[in-house]
């Protein structure tokens, strides 16, 4: 079964452990790792150094920087056992190398098991659509605890 990013799942692809509103490293590779260890902490990655080596292996690829602020670091690989979100945001922005050369201050990770070549391209593209509009944008800036940013997600993508 396709895991989608919908008002249903969001408890269960990024719950409030996943989410974290203090400033996040203005390094692109630690920030990666911050967002990483949340999802180490809540139990959601069997294997960090694997899930890290894939998160940069994708950046060697090809950008994450989405433009308009925003960053989705984002991996298949076997290191995690069901796809998984976080998501953190920065004062200062990260230098993800967005096509509009802006930082990125609103960073999503989204990790997914290396069978869910679906899964991945179904919250990647939700996730995506969902941050185009501004007024998601802003409302994930003045969201002031992980539950307001869980409902700025369900709303954005419902």
């Amino acid at each position: 079964m396709t895991e989608t990013l919908n008002e249903d799942r969001i408890d269960t692809l990024a719950p409030t452990d996943h989410i974290a509103l203090d400033s996040a490293p203005a390094d692109k590779r630690a920030c990666i790792e911050y967002l990483l260890d949340l999802l180490v902490d809540a139990g959601r990655v069997e294997d960090r150094d694997a899930a890290l080596e894939a998160l940069l292996a994708r950046e060697e690829e090809t950008t994450t920087g989405v433009g308009m602020g925003i960053g989705i670091p984002h991996a298949q690989t076997d290191a995690v056992a069901e796809p998984s979100v976080a998501f953190t945001r920065s004062e200062t922005g990260v230098d993800f190398g967005s096509m509009d050369d802006e930082p990125a201050r609103l960073i999503f990770m989204i990790l997914v098991p290396e069978s869910g070549a679906d899964d991945h391209l179904s919250i990647l593209s939700t996730l995506s659509r969902a941050l185009m509009h501004e007024e998601t944008r802003e409302a994930l800036y003045d969201a002031d605890t992980p539950a307001e940013v869980q409902a700025v997600l369900k709303e954005a993508v419902a």
